[in-house]
């Protein structure tokens, strides 16, 4: 990946970059495993009877019980338990909707095979939005903490996807770097 530059002006700008067709290939992939996670999410919610007479969306009461889910769909408050249950039937359902909706974007705008990628600033947020998501998964699956060493010894069974999250990083900073310009 080259990093995300600011292009034009007023109404034209644009956040541009160019993909490699490996780093397309891997960050689809990752934004699918995502976008799979959340869709596993929603089909274990059983259909509402009521919800679907009011049109009153309601999810799950219950926090995921797979830590990275659980990352990506965090409790809404952790001072009343019955306020967090009833906070997340209400809203996960809208925040599993933005989540698919922003790797959508991601898997519309990223070529297949690399290449370049142009985005209205707009869209540069929603990407972020989805990069966030990204890393945060790994980053939880991967046990990333602040003292973690920049580099893990070879017979560390997570040493070969920490290179990876780190350049999720890079990607992640160029466009808020460019985003910035803007």
């Amino acid at each position: 990946m080259n990093g995300w530059k600011k292009a034009g002006r007023g109404a034209k700008v644009r956040l541009v970059a160019s993909f490699d067709e490996q780093e397309a290939v891997v960050l689809r992939g990752l934004i699918g495993e995502v976008r799979q996670m959340l869709a596993g999410r929603t089909a274990d919610n059983p259909a509402d009877e009521l919800a679907a007479l009011t049109g009153i969306r309601t999810g799950p009461s219950t926090r995921p019980d797979d830590r990275v889910l659980a990352r990506l769909l965090p409790d809404f408050t952790t001072e009343d338990a019955d306020l967090a249950a009833g906070l997340r039937s209400l809203h996960e359902p809208a925040l599993i909707e933005a989540k698919e909706s922003a790797a959508d974007l991601v898997l519309d705008t990223l070529p297949v095979t690399g290449g370049r990628v142009e985005l209205a600033p707009e869209q540069g947020d929603v990407w972020l939005a989805a990069l966030n998501d990204v890393r945060l998964a790994l980053g939880t699956a991967l046990d990333v903490s602040e003292d973690m060493p920049e580099q893990l010894p070879a017979d560390d069974p997570r040493a070969s996807h920490l290179g990876v999250y780190h350049w999720l990083t890079y990607v992640q900073d160029g466009l808020v770097q460019a985003r910035m310009k803007v």
